[in-house]
């Protein structure tokens, strides 16, 4: 433990430094603030997009949206960027906004505790202690790699690693590789390593809709335009941010919505795979949006060639290079890619918090996240969540709803400022997430007949989606109210 000689003061912790981090830091230092520090564990900024780097990683939301309002970028690749060129964008974000100062990479967030005596949060690091009046937390739904509990797994004779942590040393040119998994990560990869490996076998555990990527290069011409002429960029993102929030119909099976939606999946499959026996594998057995509906062109192509078998089970154990799945097959592997996603309703950062009653925040939240405004939690004060609970969507632009939660984080911490402690009442809490329940009823990610990683398996709920549109989320929550923190109805309504 550090000492008090050791301890940094500062009005401001920041914890992560991937698009919410670091949109809170430039709003912070725009605003004039500037004494705040950002705590990263990695060795540079990106977060989502400095941790994931396998082969064809890239977005499954237009550039122009997936990208500050506040730093449009006219000069995007694509209408769908590659993933590093969305960590150059952060990158130069660091470096054109000057948060260099303010950055502390290599530091590792080891506790957060409240001290109710100096109304301040002490935070231990890897490097050093601070201590802090607000706490943001920014350290994402998508940072702690889940991993199967498959016996044996550990002892695979060759390379196995998690697709967020790819390792580019292994080569797999030549090689019978496997990935387990079968979501947004694995159809990004198995088209990539399908091309020059000697097999792949596929472990799909349930099958995913896929609808036409349809991706394309930006021309020249259009990038001069979106440069120069005034208003270009903003006309561009309003018209792909409205383009999307009709995607809300399908997801609460409107019907003719959710038809089309699931028309265009079904065709996809049906055009690009002429094998019927194939096509049933990979079929799914639940409503479309239920799960992550993802986008791919070239995803069906590579499952279809003779390289590739499509396993419809899930792993269950390793013996030395062998690999068997659930439903009893045994395939002789060299490489194992486990494209299982994340820790995302249970995040380890959690275990880390003490509150003001000396409870963690993982205990808290051991029924289920919850967060009045998806934003602060009762028990802690001064303490904000952004891109935690019930702040995902399943339908528009995460980066959206990230900018939405800056701004009313903005407002509360000049809040707390003049009042000292913010801490959201049980009540309001408890209102909002009974709110919230209410609003996921009839959605097909409460009624589509599958599991996701929207829902926590402790409880059913939808402890990780805002179940309504993006803009009225902004609505709501975008301009900070400090009666919200009293109780919700002056809030929802």
């Amino acid at each position: 433990m550090s000492t008090a000689a050791t301890v940094t003061q500062v009005e401001t912790v920041v914890v992560g430094a991937g698009f919410a981090g670091l949109g809170t830091a430039i709003r912070l230092l725009r605003s004039g603030r500037t004494d705040f520090v950002v705590l990263e564990r990695g060795d540079g900024v990106g977060g989502t997009w400095r941790d994931n780097h396998y082969p064809g990683v890239g977005c499954d939301v237009p550039s122009h949206l997936y990208s500050y309002s506040f730093r449009p970028r006219a000069e995007w690749s694509a209408v769908f960027a590659p993933g590093e060129e969305i960590r150059e964008y952060l990158t130069e974000a660091v470096e054109d906004e000057g948060l260099a100062p303010y950055l502390r990479l290599g530091t590792e967030v080891l506790s957060m505790r409240w001290v109710a005596d100096a109304q301040r949060w002490s935070v231990e690091t890897t490097t050093g202690a601070y201590s802090c009046r607000t706490v943001v937390v920014c350290a994402g739904r998508l940072s702690e790699p889940r991993v199967p509990a498959a016996p044996g797994l550990e002892s695979f004779d060759g390379p196995v690693f998690h697709s967020a942590r790819w390792d580019h040393s292994v080569e797999t040119a030549g090689k019978r590789v496997g990935i387990v998994g079968s979501g947004a990560s694995a159809v990004q990869i198995l088209p990539q390593v399908a091309r020059d490996a000697d097999s792949v076998v596929l472990f799909q555990r349930s099958a995913p809709y896929v609808v036409p990527r349809e991706n394309r290069q930006y021309t020249p011409a259009e990038r001069r335009g979106l440069s120069r002429v005034p208003g270009a960029v903003e006309r561009l993102r309003s018209r792909m941010f409205w383009d999307m929030e009709q995607g809300l119909a399908a997801r609460r099976a409107v019907p003719g919505f959710v038809d089309s939606l699931r028309a265009t999946a079904l065709g996809h499959l049906a055009q690009q795979v002429p094998d019927e026996s194939l096509r049933a594998v990979l079929t799914p057995d639940y409503e479309i949006g239920c799960k992550r509906v993802l986008l791919s062109d070239d995803y069906y192509p590579a499952v279809a060639s003779s390289t590739v078998t499509v396993v419809p089970a899930a792993l269950r154990e390793v013996h030395g290079s062998t690999v068997v799945a659930e439903d009893g097959s045994e395939h002789e592997l060299d490489v194992l890619v486990l494209a299982t996603g994340f820790e995302s309703t249970r995040p380890p950062w959690a275990e880390r918090v003490v509150g003001r009653d000396g409870g963690t925040l993982a205990g808290h939240w051991d029924a289920g996240m919850s967060a009045y405004a998806s934003t602060s939690v009762h028990g802690f004060p001064n303490l904000f969540v952004i891109n935690g609970p019930q702040a995902s969507l399943g339908h528009n632009s995460a980066v959206f709803m990230i900018e939405t939660q800056i701004e009313h984080v903005l407002g509360a911490l000049e809040h707390v400022r003049s009042s000292g402690v913010l801490e959201v009442s049980r009540t309001a809490e408890e209102e909002y997430s009974t709110w919230l329940d209410e609003a996921g009823e009839g959605t097909v990610w409460r009624t589509g007949g599958c599991t996701s990683w929207y829902r926590d398996d402790r409880n059913g709920r939808l402890t990780l989606l805002w179940p309504d549109f993006a803009f009225t989320f902004r609505e709501r929550f975008g301009t900070f109210d400090p009666a919200g923190y009293a109780g919700a109805g002056s809030v929802l309504g």
